[in-house]
């Protein structure tokens, strides 16, 4: 099935066939500067940084990475929380034509080790926060990475800040060794004349690290073309207005792939703002949103749910906020309900993935929206649903399958592994598509529903469970917070699902309890053999729930 054999009708703001001029981003940068250079860009913890600062900085970024000989093509990494160094190390580096390489500031020494040999990372850029330092640090003395760059937090800060962080609180500022191969930020900053290096829409970006389900993380190879496309194409979802008044709360952390295209891509080629803060902490986030009059908050359900739960939340202002966006994982079905009961924010889920530089669709923010879905496409999208058995056919008309994205967002491959192509990519009527491991269905408007993962579903005998299926309906019991199923091995059927669920405070209730009232609830071989009352769920490190550790964990 294919997205336009149903009768669609698309909700967004613009025509489901609109276009994009790919560019480069530091072009794009370029040109909302010379808009508005004193506009604000980013504000973090009581400081704002212009366009015109942080375009200054990342030009000199720019020329000190050419001062020690990085060339286009060579590869940048970013080891970096929320802090505004990330925005001007980022477009920086992309301005002296180097590839970016993200990596999450919650790594092991072994973590960040691996994907700097893999990625060839020859300058990796961090804070003198001494976790990321001592990991960073060890890193460089045992991998064949030639540059580590530490940035100040203190410098960072509003001047009082700084200053109390430097006097009173200097445990938590890493003794950092300057020499030869580890220098400062403000040493990677110098004055002079940058020599602009010829960056186009071709050339490639970023490396943005996936996981999967299985083996070592794979680097999507995303080009200025596609992440700036990608950019431009969630900025056409506004139906606001000017867009340049909007201010992004800015919880989500740069290095994964949604922020990069939802947060900080889309503020810079619509010219809007971005309150940051450097971890999800939700008293600081309720506060940012208040004290920067916060218009859009995209987040993962986890957010919103840790927001329901503080105690802060009823005496504070969210008037501001025009829309959250959820993405990253399935937002249940009651926290979805109560949040917007709660708040008053409209709340749109979306969807996106790594190799699709960020997002693939997303609920409208005005008018028609249809809960438990994944919304309608950005324009200039496509997708077809693949058979599940047999990915080089259609799914028949009318029935689930694997969700395969054609777009200019979708990445170029994955960094050295060309092997990968045919199990990545497979071509339907001369285009290629975007494999995702993701079934879904199409309604007659051309809204997304995502059904689960292929690998994910439980062979119950001969039958195919959906985890997500059985997870939606314990869910809607009063004591259940959060809930994972998976397939535990069982002799007679093969597989058998299980539930691990957290339950809400003041709740009890026991597992035996849960299954009884869940299994009368579901088909015969959607039945669970047990649900285990947990403390905590496993989570990824943008807060989704992650049900491949918990399979790691409990097998």
């Amino acid at each position: 099935m294919t997205v336009s054999s149903v009768a669609t009708a698309y909700h967004h703001p613009v025509p489901l066939g609109a276009s994009f001029e790919p560019a480069s981003l530091p072009a794009l940068l370029e040109r909302t500067v010379r808009m508005n250079p004193q506009a604000p860009f980013l504000h973090f913890l009581g400081r704002t940084y212009s366009y015109a600062q942080i375009h200054k900085e990342a030009k000199a970024f720019a020329l000190g990475l050419q001062t020690i000989g990085i060339q286009k093509g060579d590869r940048v990494g970013l080891f970096l929380p929320n802090v505004p160094i990330y925005a001007a190390a980022y477009y920086g580096a992309m301005m002296a034509g180097a590839v970016v390489v993200n990596f999450s500031p919650l790594y092991s020494v072994e973590e960040l080790s691996w994907q700097v040999g893999d990625s060839g990372t020859r300058v990796l850029v961090t804070l003198d926060v001494p976790e990321l330092y001592k990991t960073a640090a060890k890193v460089l003395e045992g991998s064949a990475l030639e540059t580590l760059v530490v940035g100040s937090l203190a410098d960072q800060l509003p001047w009082y800040k700084g200053v109390a962080l430097q006097l009173l609180k200097r445990k938590q500022i890493a003794d950092v060794a300057f020499g030869p191969t580890i220098k400062s930020w403000v040493e990677m900053i110098p004055v002079g004349q940058f020599a602009p290096v010829d960056v186009g829409p071709q050339d490639l970006a970023l490396l943005q690290y996936t996981g999967g389900t299985t083996g070592r993380p794979k680097g999507a190879m995303l080009g200025h073309d596609q992440l700036s496309v990608n950019a431009q194409q969630v900025a056409a979802l506004n139906p606001f207005g000017n867009p340049t008044g909007e201010c992004f709360m800015g919880a989500l952390p740069f290095f994964h792939v949604f922020a990069n295209t939802a947060l900080l891509n889309h503020a810079m080629v619509t010219g809007a703002s971005i309150a940051m803060v450097p971890r999800f902490e939700t008293k600081q986030v309720l506060e940012t949103i208040q004290r920067y009059r916060c218009t859009g908050f995209p987040g993962v359900p986890t957010m919103f749910q840790a927001i329901l739960d503080h105690p802060d939340l009823a005496k504070t202002d969210l008037s501001s906020l025009k829309v959250c966006i959820s993405g990253g994982a399935p937002m249940p079905g009651p926290v979805h309900e109560k949040f917007e009961a709660v708040t008053g924010v409209r709340v749109c889920e979306g969807y996106g993935l790594t190799e699709s530089s960020g997002v693939v669709s997303a609920n409208p923010y005005d008018g028609t929206r249809k809960r438990g879905t994944i919304g309608q496409l950005v324009p200039g999208t496509e997708v077809v649903l693949l058979d599940k058995e047999d990915h080089t056919r259609l799914a028949p008309e009318g029935e689930p399958g694997e969700l395969a994205v054609h777009g200019p967002q979708v990445m170029r491959g994955y960094w050295n592994r060309p092997e990968t192509d045919a199990d990545t990519f497979v071509e339907i009527a001369g285009k290629r598509y975007l494999r995702t491991g993701d079934v879904a269905r199409i309604d007659a408007e051309g809204f997304l529903e995502i059904v689960d993962r292929i690998k994910d579903m439980i062979a119950v005998g001969g039958f195919k469970v959906f985890p997500s299926v059985v997870e939606d309906v314990i869910l809607e019991h009063p004591a259940v917070k959060e809930a994972l199923v998976i397939g535990v091995p069982e002799e007679y059927r093969g597989e058998v699902p299980r539930a691990y669920v957290t339950l809400n405070e003041g709740a009890s209730a026991t597992g035996e309890e849960l299954a009884g009232w869940l299994n009368a609830k579901i088909g015969k071989h959607e039945r669970v053999d047990q649900v285990v009352v947990r403390e905590s769920l496993p989570k990824t490190m943008i807060g989704k729930l992650d049900r491949k550790t918990l399979r790691a964990e409990v097998l």
